[in-house]
């Protein structure tokens, strides 16, 4: 069982699905840091209050403190989680999109055509045909 568990766990697909979850969750911290730390503030300015991650709508005031109290609905942390999805998603389409273009095989040339049209009627004939067997005029034949 060992043996096997081994085998599995150390399979190409295994350790590069491992370094992938790791390295996604890394880079999902760098975006969020970057969201949170450099564009919202930006965004704040723009604010009234200028904190975005507490602008928000408040949907019952007073009454005791504790989760009878205020209620408040939270846009502006709502807001720099989907910018740091939107961010991590474009990122890893830019990366895969790359990936893609390096690795992609270059298109096999189309191969040349045995058939034309014909001038006249626009029927298609053989390439080497002399006469048309649609309209019987005659064509030059193509080599």
């Amino acid at each position: 069982m060992f043996k096997e568990f081994k085998e599995f766990a150390f399979k190409g697909n295994v350790v590069d699905l491992a370094v992938g979850v790791v390295i996604g969750g890394a880079f999902g911290k760098i975006v969020a840091g970057f969201v949170a730390d450099i564009i919202m503030p930006l965004v704040g300015l723009m604010l009234p209050a200028g904190d975005w991650r507490t602008a928000g709508i408040t949907l019952k005031e007073g009454g005791e403190p504790g989760p009878a109290g205020d209620t408040r609905l939270l846009y502006g942390d709502m807001a720099g989680v989907i910018l740091d999805f939107l961010i991590v998603a474009f990122v890893l389409f830019l990366v895969v999109r790359a990936i893609n273009r390096a690795t992609a095989k270059p298109a096999a040339p189309e191969p040349e055509s045995s058939v034309r049209d014909c001038p006249y009627c626009f029927e298609t004939i053989p390439k080497k045909a002399t006469k048309c067997k649609a309209c019987a005029s005659a064509v030059s034949a193509v080599v």
